[in-house]
């Protein structure tokens, strides 16, 4: 915190959106899919066991997608075909290994939940948990995540929206990086439904203060605690690698509304 689909996509994996990115996988093109724009996530290279790639060859085609088909954003997502039927919808953005995912989609499987990430390993990883657990209240897009909700998702249909531990992006000169500014914000904002929740989490003070200025400015949103009447569960379970790195680091859990 990612093959066939409806596009190859490049082997490098990416976390939230580069610049460019080339292929480094054998067997795959070597071709920019992403368009030149300041995005939040970082290159990195990564491959998956067999057994995971063949879970990805028998699932990927049903459960997976891209955001991109080429150079091309994908079109939007009829939500109510690809999961078999009608669900709030939870969209998690850099959803990594999918811990978490499928955790919160196991204690509520009345909600549709639709997790985003770049890095084609976590993905391969989730998948492989969802064919083990047999849940089926899942599906995954690889790709960025401002593809996504630009032209993917339709305005007023998400239930909630998830982003736990973006990256912070902590030099200065880097913050234009990262992923939850102004106007990413109003976007999630216009894609969910009234009612519907922005739940964050960052284990980074300064990356805290910068998410609840820019969710307390948005006119949409208005902030709640895990206390109030909220459509969906912010019970976020801690996983083991999260419980390791982030001894003696306090998390920041903030949540939005949006106006009913």
């Amino acid at each position: 915190m990612s093959d066939d689909g409806r596009m190859h996509v490049p082997g490098s994996d990416v976390a939230g959106g580069l610049d460019t990115a080339t292929s480094s996988e054998p067997g795959e093109p070597a071709h920019p899919h992403f368009p030149r724009r300041v995005t939040s996530f970082r290159a990195r290279r990564s491959t998956i066991s067999d057994r995971q790639q063949g879970v990805w060859d028998r699932l990927w085609p049903v459960l997976g997608t891209q955001a991109r088909d080429g150079q091309d954003p994908s079109g939007p997502i009829d939500t109510e075909a690809w999961f078999g039927r009608r669900a709030p919808v939870v969209l998690e953005i850099g959803c990594g290994t999918g811990t978490s995912t499928l955790a919160m989609a196991q204690a509520e499987p009345d909600l549709d939940v639709i997790a985003v990430e770049v890095y084609r390993r976590g993905l391969a990883q989730l998948l492989a948990a969802i064919d083990r657990e047999h849940v089926d209240n899942i599906r995954l897009i690889r790709g960025d995540a401002v593809d996504v909700l630009t032209h993917m998702v339709a305005p007023d249909s998400l239930t909630g929206v998830r982003v736990f531990f973006p990256d912070p992006w902590p030099k200065a000169r880097h913050h234009k990086r990262r992923l939850l500014q102004p106007d990413t914000m109003a976007l999630i904002a216009d894609r969910l439904r009234p009612g519907g929740v922005v739940h964050a989490a960052t284990d980074h003070p300064g990356y805290a203060e910068h998410i609840a200025e820019v969710g307390d400015a948005e006119p949409r949103l208005r902030r709640v605690g895990p206390g109030d009447d909220l459509p969906l569960s912010v019970a976020r379970p801690v996983t083991k690698y999260e419980r390791k790195a982030l001894a003696g680091t306090d998390v920041t859990e903030l949540l939005w509304e949006k106006a009913r």
